[in-house]
């Protein structure tokens, strides 16, 4: 059977439940060290809450956007890489800034390794990367788009 083409690629539909969830759990004092990203809402202007995975590689810190078109990547890209990351109980203002193709396959390749388990089998479940490995990985270069985090 063919790969899916990665651009046709669509969240599984419990996905965005799940967010809330771990937001949930999150909120009454579990799994503080789940980063979540905080951006306004690019059509509303309200804020959106996400839990993402952080990778640091190299002494500089980044995320994947975990699928073709995925909201809170859009929000980034319309506030003009403007966010906050909240780890623990710290608020830190961020500068997000997407790496073209080339400059992102080093940290792709990192990714399997260095995000731990759920986030990349979420992927290749949802036929976004056919096996968890840093070739499959380094393959969503110019797909799937890698965001470093700065200080702001």
């Amino acid at each position: 059977m063919a790969p899916t083409p990665t651009s046709s690629v669509r969240p599984p539909r419990w996905i965005k439940s799940l967010n809330r969830l771990l937001l949930a759990i999150r909120a009454v004092g579990g799994l503080q060290e789940l980063p979540v990203l905080l951006v306004a809402g690019r059509r509303s202007g309200k804020t959106r809450r996400t839990p993402l995975t952080v990778v640091t590689l190299d002494g500089h810190r980044y995320l994947l956007e975990g699928f073709p078109g995925a909201d809170w990547a859009r929000n980034v890209r319309a506030a003009g890489g403007s966010a906050d990351l909240v780890t623990g109980r710290v608020t830190q203002p961020v500068q997000l800034t997407e790496l073209d193709a080339e400059s992102a396959v080093p940290v792709l390749r990192a990714w399997p390794d260095k995000s731990g388990t759920d986030g990349p089998k979420i992927m290749m479940n949802a036929g976004v990367v056919d096996e968890i490995s840093p070739d499959a990985f380094a393959a969503l270069a110019g797909r799937c788009a890698v965001f470093r985090l700065d200080d702001r």
